[in-house]
């Protein structure tokens, strides 16, 4: 099947995706220090990093077609393709052959077919996304571009399938729930290392997925480091696995790694303060955490639960904190009901129980559903705890994160990685 298409522009296109990158540069310029927080001698390193990076105007530009067949119709007969599976060891590797469990599996075919789907959703996005991200692209025409693919693919229906959360895109020293605001004129450069974290559901069955984007080679051992130690993770989840064992092997691979930067050589430290979680039907965060770090629960994993396994790595102090504007949010799984004094809060609450539910939304999903003037009664469902901010998590500036995740299920007879691609 061909997904992709691409289409090699003549030279006039070439000179006006030059002028388009002028401008975006210039914006970057008068960003100075914002969401990304890039201080303003870093960002002219990176313009004249970026040029290098970017394609030269002697180039021709190649535009990627994104896929418009919905996954749905591409599989007519309903089977989705499985994710990487991974047999039981130990006390549970008689699951493999037991009957029982294999008819156990059989009668849950249903649920196991609703996360194949936004698993391979999520798949055929990222593949898109991967091959047209370049320097010099606003973060806001990143994320659109990302999230109109998936709305088509998934075919977006309420909360039926859709989206299952914001598309972060935190750049550089910003570990996480970055997505840009309307008005956002933040620039992706040749030197940023970004991390593209976003999530695919059906029927309330999500897919959380990310991985780091760069084009300076120099971040390799830091992406490596990353990867390896959340397919460490994914190697000893299991049933009846302990959290906190999951989490010192993680933390053991990720801290044996270096990356030499600028002439400087880095430990790579996982992020105490960040972690894996369990996903639940239309909650992205679940009741346990799987922690990167030793020392964590001695909780279990139990059969038939979906995790996220996810590890950061940076070159900071491995410690992040809330600052910067916020664009996500999410309505309190169990909030009580409140009186709202705010006839503007009450119709924005109507608003994100029909179209979110309890699944995170941004501040640009707002504006794009012609929602106007909410701001004041977001600010009223915040202070009564109906609704939750979610700002960006950041480790010190100047520093680097790297995120890798991927979504497990642990079926009855084996674990199965839904999310698994060939690029990751």
């Amino acid at each position: 099947k061909q997904w992709y298409q691409r289409r090699v522009r003549g030279s006039k296109s070439n000179g006006k995706a030059g002028k388009g990158k002028s401008k975006g540069k210039a914006s970057a310029k008068g960003k100075g220090k914002q969401s990304n927080g890039r201080d303003s001698n870093k960002e002219k390193s990176d313009k004249s990093k970026g040029e290098n990076g970017a394609a030269s105007s002697s180039e021709p530009i190649v535009e990627i077609e994104p896929p418009s067949v919905p996954v749905r119709l591409q599989f007519p007969d309903g089977n989705y393709p499985v994710g990487q599976i991974m047999e039981y060891v130990g006390n549970n590797s008689y699951r493999t052959t037991s009957e029982e469990l294999r008819e156990r599996e059989r009668l849950s075919l249903d649920i196991y077919q609703d996360v194949r789907r936004a698993a391979e959703v999520h798949r055929q996005v990222r593949a898109y996304a991967q091959k047209f991200i370049r320097p010099g692209m606003l973060m806001t025409d990143i994320c659109e571009r990302i999230e109109n693919c998936n709305r088509k693919l998934v075919e977006e229906n309420g909360l039926e399938a859709g989206i299952a959360f914001p598309t972060g895109v935190s750049l550089n020293h910003v570990a996480a729930h970055y997505t840009p605001n309307t008005g956002d004129k933040t620039v992706l450069q040749y030197d940023d290392v970004m991390k593209v974290d976003f999530g695919t559901q059906v029927r309330g069955y999500i897919v959380d997925c990310a991985w780091t984007h760069t084009f300076n080679p120099k971040y390799d051992k830091l992406k490596e480091a990353v990867r390896d130690a959340t397919n460490t993770g994914i190697k000893e989840a299991g049933i009846d696995v302990r959290l906190c064992d999951v989490g010192e092997a993680i933390q053991e691979v990720m801290e044996s790694y270096e990356v030499e930067l600028n002439g400087k050589t880095h430990q790579v430290k996982a992020i105490r303060n960040l972690c894996g979680h369990s996903i639940l039907p239309y909650k992205i965060h679940g009741t346990k955490s799987v922690p990167i770090i030793k020392g964590g629960e001695a909780t279990k994993m139990e059969e038939g639960e979906f995790f996220a396994i996810e590890t950061f790595g940076s070159t900071g102090r491995g410690f992040v904190q809330e600052d910067l504007e916020c664009s996500h949010y999410m309505k309190n799984f169990e909030a009580p009901h409140v009186p709202l004094r705010l006839a503007r809060a009450k119709s924005l609450l109507s608003h994100i129980n029909k179209t979110y539910g309890t699944l995170a939304f941004c501040r640009r999903w707002l504006d794009r559903a012609g929602e106007e003037k909410y701001l004041m009664g977001l600010k009223s469902l915040c202070e009564a705890d109906v609704v939750r901010e979610c700002p960006p998590l950041v480790d010190v500036q100047g520093s680097y994160v790297a995120q890798y995740e991927h979504t497990i299920y642990l079926r009855p007879t084996c674990k199965e990685v839904v999310s698994r691609g060939t690029d990751y």
